[in-house]
């Protein structure tokens, strides 16, 4: 139940509405306990049975002297104006105490809503939150589906099964002990009876309530691999129909989707089981009471009219009852889904910002690595081993090599994207772990193989993540980039939205977007991995003449396959399996006869 309570720590934010909501429940459960009495002086004018009150009583502040005050005047009345007129008075007596019941349960409900809703999206925002700080090395493990389920689907469970019934939590418990409390005023012994059924239910449901939790975890995890697959199949949709994939990933797709109808259906099964069973166990109570109670009345020991509200009254904790057990089994449903929430935020960042960073606001002199070692996780072993590599302030080096060489993992360490297992990586001789994070990566440009953009305007996409950027600014950055001449020629210019991931552009189109959003950016640092490389030839020398302005007085990290591009780089760092083998200018090395030359022979330039 830890994660029940952590939920309603939430409450914390919503005082007001809580304690209005609170106060509401007590008044709805006073006022359906008040509602039960008052049946027995219309019963008791109905039958004939009255004793008039000729006489009126010392009042005082008790169940005792508020009915006696009643039955005064009531008498009055009948004495006055006959009994139809006081059943008249009853009646309307009856009307407002349900009407008072209902309208502080409307009022109840009214307050709770802004405070369900409110919880509901404070943890959307804590997640995406926590989406937006986890380091990259979390999201290789987990499958994006299932973050998109814990975030939609898993939050929205918290909402239908605790948040939903938090009233009848509160709630039922008040009216339940208000109406036993009559109960007992009443009979005792009866209401033992009621007692037994309370502690039958709580034994007999408690023991299928336990399995809830279980099958209501599978029911989350199950419900994320299907939303993984329609988000892979989403993304890969060109491959699908090219490779004819289509009754493959059908078939994948309802596999996943069968099993999630069968386990939520036994989960369905067994919460549904509840209320009937509450409900007989209630109609056997309500049997054995008939039988004693009518047994009270014929030996004279009850009064009619008394036994037949006291059977209304335990009506009123019959129902509750049903509804809070029911509760408690839609909590525990609740509970596995408020599990996959919490283990996305309490996930641990291991890259962490020092208590005492520092600012950073320029580059003056120099980024080095210095015994650099890096593994993605010790079962895969060492991406990175010993380098050692010196960027002076203006200069561009570029990284060359095989794929799995270490290239990117080598570039991404330098923004804090990963943190090094070993050694030190320095920007003007301070270790970039001691200073701000979101400074540090102020420093930097980044354009990657993949143009990221994102279903938006142009124009947005370009300034993304930048204020106070004028929009001669962004009409500069675009004309360096090559990309104007296409953005004009758009339907709606800058402010033309370009689809899902860009994709109403083309490829060379779409890099020279992301290269006008690093140009305005202006940063003293840029990382380039691969930017050219999934280009044909037309669009590579568009952003390949867009990239040399980019570059110029900035100090640039270049990762390449093709080494026709990098062949003018200030130096030329040839990695194999995460080392360093050669380095040197494009000249030097091919004199060099080594690792880089046969690159270049297997390219066919040089």
């Amino acid at each position: 139940m830890r994660s029940f309570w952590r939920l309603m720590g939430y409450l914390r934010d919503y005082k007001s509405s809580v304690t209005l909501n609170v106060l509401s429940n007590i008044l709805t459960a006073v006022f359906t306990a008040a509602s039960i009495p008052l049946f027995i002086p219309f019963l008791e004018i109905l039958f004939g049975r009255e004793d008039l009150v000729t006489e009126a009583p010392v009042w005082e502040l008790s169940i005792d002297g508020v009915s006696a005050s009643i039955k005064y005047q009531l008498s009055q009345v009948i004495v006055t104006q006959g009994k139809e007129q006081a059943l008249v008075y009853v009646c309307i007596g009856i009307l407002s105490v349900f009407f008072l019941k209902n309208l502080f349960h409307y009022l109840s409900l009214f307050f709770m809503a802004p405070v369900r809703n409110g919880i509901i999206r404070d943890l959307r925002k804590q997640l995406f939150e926590k989406i937006l700080t986890l380091p990259l090395s979390y999201f290789s493990d987990e499958r994006k589906g299932d973050l998109m389920s814990r975030i939609t689907a898993d939050v929205q469970e918290v909402e239908w099964s605790i948040l939903n019934v938090l009233e009848a939590v509160f709630r039922e418990p008040l009216v339940i002990a208000g109406s036993l409390a009559f109960m007992l005023y009443v009979s005792p012994e009866l209401t033992g009876f009621v007692f037994l059924l309370l502690i039958f239910t709580a034994v007999v449901i408690g023991g299928i309530g336990r399995t809830l939790r279980k099958s209501s975890t599978l029911v989350q995890e199950k419900l994320g691999t299907l939303v993984s697959i329609v988000e892979e199949t989403l993304g890969g949709l060109r491959i699908i129909k090219g490779f004819n994939a289509e009754g493959y990933q059908r078939n994948k797709f309802s596999r996943e989707n069968n099993e999630y109808r069968s386990i939520l259906t036994r989960l369905l099964w067994r919460r549904d089981l509840a209320s009937p069973m509450s409900e007989f166990l209630g109609i056997g109570v309500v049997a054995v009471l008939l039988w004693f109670g009518s047994r009270q009345v014929f030996s004279g020991a009850m009064r009619a009219e008394t036994f037949l509200t006291f059977i209304f009254a335990f009506y009123n904790v019959i129902q509750p009852a049903k509804q809070f057990v029911r509760a408690i089994y839609n909590i525990q449903k609740g509970i596995s889904a408020m599990l996959r929430v919490e283990k996305l935020l309490d996930a641990e960042s291991n890259i962490k910002e020092a208590p005492d960073a520092k600012a950073i606001t320029g580059f003056n002199h120099s980024i080095e690595y210095r015994d650099v070692t890096f593994a993605y996780n010790a079962e895969e072993g060492k991406v990175l081993s010993d380098i050692w590599l010196e960027i002076l302030k203006g200069r561009v080096v570029a990284l060359v090599g095989a794929s799995g060489a270490g290239k990117s993992t080598l570039a991404d360490l330098l923004p804090r994207f990963y943190d090094v297992a070993a050694g030190n990586i320095l920007i003007d001789g301070t270790d970039i772990r001691q200073y701000k994070i979101r400074d540090l990566r102020a420093l930097m440009g980044i354009v990657s193989q993949e143009a990221i953009l994102f279903n938006d305007t142009i124009y947005n996409n370009i300034v993304f993540g930048m204020e106070g950027v004028s929009a001669a600014e962004v009409e500069r950055a675009a004309r360096i980039a090559n990309a104007h001449d296409f953005i004009i020629a758009t339907e709606n210019g800058y402010q033309t939205n370009i689809g899902d991931r860009g994709n109403k552009l083309s490829g060379g189109q779409r890099q020279r977007l992301t290269i006008a959003r690093a140009v305005l950016k202006n940063p003293p640092i840029l990382i380039l991995d691969e930017a050219t490389s999934a280009l044909d030839s037309e669009s590579e020398k568009l952003v390949q003449s867009a990239l040399v302005e980019l570059m110029k007085n900035r100090t640039s990290i270049v990762i390449a396959h093709r080494l026709s591009t990098i062949q003018h780089a200030d130096e030329i760092v040839v990695m194999k399996d995460g080392r360093i083998l050669e380095r040197g200018a494009h000249a030097a090395l091919l004199e060099q006869d080594g690792e880089y030359r046969k690159l270049v022979a297997l390219q066919g330039f040089g």
